[in-house]
């Protein structure tokens, strides 16, 4: 297997350059040259698989410049029950015939991105070692990749982690477990911004090649491959577990922010998962809801951007977005580059009245917005309905999911974060705590270690280059 870039200008390259880089040279996102298939008949091999098992399998396709011993073996220690807290990994819970909630937040942050991260952990020391190398990841969080980045990153060898998350703009649950954190190698910043803000220094650092190179900077945001890629397994684990046969066709409800979630799945369904529809369900922050209802793509302005009681879906422009947008336009990466050119002006771009809009109606997803009202709504009906308590996004999920729901068509939810992680909604709705494990509790209580910068790219180098040399 070998990666391309969005923009057109790198050299195909192998899963290993591609892992330790982030961002592509060119400004663009690696991709795959192919999606692996799988037809109907060796979806039937991989039914009764163990989560690990199936892991290897799929990513097996994309990594192949590790040795399989070595990769079953990373894989392995990445999804095991001490880990997740479950054999099964991502446990499948019925609601009621035909409608689940898939369990995706039982790793060590509570959250969904726990699933990614720390697989992408482990690579990242085991490629770092074998190379005697260095990694500065710098990331941006909206509230749970922060933490669960960390949370996997945390004592590994030749890694150092620079966080940017939106100062005052997370729950009081997910700021905790970011800056309690007193080991040497993690690096919270504080941004006086929005998630945007944070997302978009990211990138212009990344587009510094010097200082990429110099410092060695690397990334766990979603633009990394390897989260999706890893993503993309809980989605057949998920479809095993609601159908019986391979004849049978499934939907998922998938809340989203910065798009990697729901682009897991449309990877799953090109792979030949049979998917009926990918239900993406936006809050407030309706970008992604405008553009599949009308083709039209407008980023808000930071000072645009909501904050929603389900804030980690509080982004206007959704990095991975460009990745669909690729294979919308055929791959064309000069057509690709133009919509970007655009978009990164400060503009907007309008596919209406194309032949990409036809390509966008086959993509099998549809799309819907919750506001606060509704996802209230959806937690107390949810609880009272189910005996079951779910967290704010997840409540989004829930909402544009059963507007969209097809009759007879199985309908699985996916599950963002436990709600101990926005308690204060929950408290606010059920009149109740919700549960909180163990090795959780008292963590808000914790010292907390920060550094508060405003939005200043530049600023953000210097502060790495000090650490780097202390």
């Amino acid at each position: 297997m070998r990666y391309i870039s969005t923009r057109g200008g790198m050299t195909p390259r192998s899963f290993r350059e591609i892992l330790l880089e982030g961002l592509a040279t060119d400004g663009g996102l690696a991709m795959p040259q192919t999606y692996p298939q799988y037809s109907k008949a060796s979806l039937s091999r991989l039914r009764k698989m163990s989560y690990a098992d199936l892991a290897f399998d799929i990513l097996s396709h994309y990594i192949d410049d590790i040795a399989p011993t070595d990769l079953k073996k990373l894989i392995k220690k990445t999804y095991t029950a001490k880990v997740f807290c479950s054999e099964a990994i991502t446990p499948l819970k019925t609601l009621e015939p035909g409608l689940h909630l898939l369990g995706l937040s039982n790793g060590p942050t509570l959250a969904f991105k726990d699933l990614a991260l720390q697989l992408l952990g482990n690579l990242f020391e085991f490629v770092l070692t074998s190379q005697k190398g260095q990694l500065n990841i710098l990331g941006a969080t909206s509230g749970d990749t922060g933490s669960a980045a960390e949370y996997a990153m945390r004592g590994k060898r030749g890694i150092r982690v620079f966080m940017l998350s939106p100062h005052g703009k997370m729950s009081r649950f997910q700021t905790a477990q970011m800056y309690s954190l007193s080991d040497p190698n993690i690096f919270n910043i504080a941004i006086k911004g929005v998630f945007d803000d944070c997302q978009d220094m990211v990138k212009q650092v990344s587009h510094d090649e010097s200082f990429k190179r110099r410092f060695h900077i690397g990334t766990v945001n979603s633009i990394n491959w390897a989260r999706v890629a890893a993503q993309v397994v809980y989605y057949f684990k998920g479809y095993f577990a609601a159908t019986k046969n391979d004849s049978e066709v499934v939907s998922f409800a998938v809340p989203t922010g910065n798009f990697g979630n729901v682009l897991a799945g449309y990877i799953a369904r090109q792979m030949g998962l049979p998917i009926h529809q990918l239900i993406l369900a936006t809050n407030e922050n309706n970008v992604l809801d405008e553009f599949f209802k009308t083709g039209i793509y407008r980023p808000r302005v930071s000072s645009e951007v909501k904050q929603t009681s389900s804030p980690s879906m509080d982004i206007s422009k959704a990095s991975n977005f460009e990745r669909f947008v690729f294979d919308l336009v055929e791959r064309d990466t000069h057509k690709l580059s133009a919509l970007w050119q655009a978009v990164e002006r400060g503009g907007e771009f309008n596919l209406q009245g194309t032949p990409y809009m036809n390509r966008l109606a086959e993509s099998g997803i549809v799309s819907g917005t919750s506001q606060h009202a509704d996802r209230l709504k959806t937690i107390r009906d949810i609880y009272k309905k189910y005996d079951v308590m779910v967290d704010t996004h997840t409540a989004d999920a829930i909402k544009v999911g059963l507007e969209h729901r097809t009759p007879g068509v199985p309908l699985i939810f996916l599950e963002t974060a436990q709600p101990v992680k926005f308690a204060e909604i929950i408290q606010e709705v059920l009149g109740r705590e919700p549960p909180c494990p163990e090795n959780c509790r008292g963590l808000e209580r914790l010292p907390q270690r920060m550094d508060v910068m405003h939005v200043d790219s530049d600023a953000i180098k210097d502060y790495i280059e000090n650490r780097c040399q202390s």
